[in-house]
């Protein structure tokens, strides 16, 4: 039975993934903002079976609390195997773009609370010489695009950290997966017109499930995101930058 801390549990990604670990027995410890989302969750895992499950009120912008947390999951549940990192916001461009202050904001709570988290979680890990990190970044950060640059420049941030990061803890014995999914049918995107690139919520979970157990480094989600990805970073930038993407 793995042990396994989930920050940003009420996002569908993390929900999808908390399904999947509970069904296979892992005991699961749920971190979010909503109380009231995160008290529907516990009590849908537990009809779903979930023989050991905690949760907390938890809002990634308090920096402070961090440590906080993983020394509750660890409590709760008798030691972390693997923290899934799982939070964050959609930024809206424009908005970012006439407001400094928000643009800074949205970088904090998608970059640098995720490279707390990060940092402490590997810290345990490493102390106690095993453990998985997942976080999640996105192909938005693979180039910065007009589109939505604030948001990628933040995820970028979380890409390279965990690069370092997981050459650091490779010798610990602690993994680091970094995953960047494409467009998911979210609450969050769905505003948004879907199309065939599109993934459901499960499809991402079980990505990321796998990731972990098997410790892999990076993982686009869905896999054809790895080729698109490729292309786009290798368009030259006289030609990038006439392109409205």
């Amino acid at each position: 039975m793995k042990k396994i801390l989930i920050v940003g549990a009420n996002s569908a990604i993390a929900q999808a993934c908390a399904r999947r670990w509970v069904q296979r027995g892992d005991a699961v410890f749920l971190a979010a903002r909503s109380a009231d989302a995160l008290n529907a969750q516990v009590q849908d895992l537990t009809v779903r079976g979930a023989k050991q499950i905690g949760s907390r009120v938890f809002d990634a912008n308090q920096l402070d609390d961090h440590a906080a947390l993983i020394q509750a999951a660890s409590e709760a549940l008798g030691g972390l195997d693997g923290i899934l990192i799982a939070h964050g916001t959609l930024t809206d461009q424009a908005r970012a773009q006439a407001d400094v202050s928000y643009a800074l904001s949205e970088i904090a709570t998608n970059g640098t609370s995720v490279i707390s988290l990060m940092s402490l979680a590997a810290e345990q890990f490493a102390q106690q010489g095993r453990g998985s990190i997942a976080v999640i970044s996105s192909v938005a950060g693979d180039r910065g695009r007009q589109s939505n640059y604030v948001y990628g420049s933040a995820k970028a941030l979380v890409s390279a950290f965990a690069s370092g990061l997981r050459q650091r803890m490779h010798k610990c014995g602690v993994s680091v997966s970094t995953i960047k999914p494409g467009f998911v049918d979210t609450p969050m995107t769905a505003s948004f017109k879907k199309g065939a690139l599109w993934a459901q919520p499960d499809q991402v979970a079980k990505d990321i499930v796998k990731a972990m157990e098997q410790g892999k480094a990076v993982v686009y989600t869905p896999g054809f995101w790895r080729l698109i990805m490729l292309i786009i970073r290798h368009i030259p930038e006289r030609v990038f930058v006439k392109l409205t993407l």
